[in-house]
């Protein structure tokens, strides 16, 4: 059985001014599949993941999650968001609430769940991520790496059917990377489809389904993990420059 396609890309170009961030970029994500997209830095990576969910606008092409038509005039962006769960670089916590509370807002506002609803999935959400002791803590309060955590279990909270990471551990310490990518991978694991612009090339090695490899705004390479980290020489040469650089250390 084949399984459904949850995210296709066809086409899709952006740019800022003059400068083009996106040049004819398409692919497709099936269910329960996970996607690493890596290459250097400028390379339009997490310009691409946040266009998934509209969080960046496009000039031409044509992005589908989950059946819903992304740039759609017509499409509700607060239902597509609730479907596709975010996970940012810096965490995007609000400082002013609690933990539980940065759990509950959106299952109350955006899903309606009641307060004790909302509050016994957030509970067990932090339990899944180690976090049960911290609920009533600030974000100002935890570690980079338990603030990761939190933002994670937060985009779980609204049930997502995919979930988008942008580079999630670059902005943490090197002690507090694996406490996150042990979370990623359990969620791997379980079947979440997952799509993550990472700089971890022992992640995209041990869990990934793909790898995509972007420069320049293109997709240059989109092959199985075991391709892209096998034999370097079926590689293009600017993937094989990369993984000279990334795999030497």
């Amino acid at each position: 059985m084949h399984s459904p396609t949850m995210i296709h890309l066809s086409k899709i170009n952006k740019s800022y001014g003059t400068v083009k961030v996106l040049i004819d970029c398409s692919l497709t994500v099936k269910k329960g599949e996970v996607v690493v997209i890596c290459g250097p830095s400028g390379s339009g990576k997490s310009t691409l993941i946040k266009t998934l969910n509209a969080l960046e606008p496009i000039q031409s092409g044509e992005i589908i999650t989950n059946g819903l038509s992304v740039h759609d005039a017509a499409t509700n962006l607060s239902a597509l968001r609730s479907q596709v769960g975010m996970v940012f670089q810096h965490f995007e916590l609000f400082p002013h609430l609690s933990v539980l509370d940065n759990l509950r807002l959106a299952q109350i506002q955006v899903l309606g769940r009641d307060h004790s609803e909302a509050t016994q999935r957030a509970q067990s959400l932090l339990a899944r991520v180690g976090l049960q002791a911290h609920a009533n803590k600030f974000p100002a309060q935890l570690s980079g790496g338990q603030q990761q955590r939190v933002a994670i279990a937060r985009a779980l909270a609204m049930d997502p059917v995919v979930m988008l990471f942008d580079e999630p551990t670059s902005a943490l310490d090197p002690e507090m990377v694996g406490e996150v990518l042990d979370v990623m991978v359990q969620l791997a694991q379980e079947g979440m489809t997952m799509m993550c612009v990472t700089h971890e090339m022992g992640f995209a090695r041990r869990v990934a389904h793909r790898v995509i490899f972007m420069d320049g705004g293109r997709i240059l390479e989109d092959c199985s993990s075991a391709e892209f980290f096998g034999d370097v020489t079926q590689r293009t040469p600017r993937a094989q420059e990369f993984l000279s650089k990334v795999l030497a250390h």
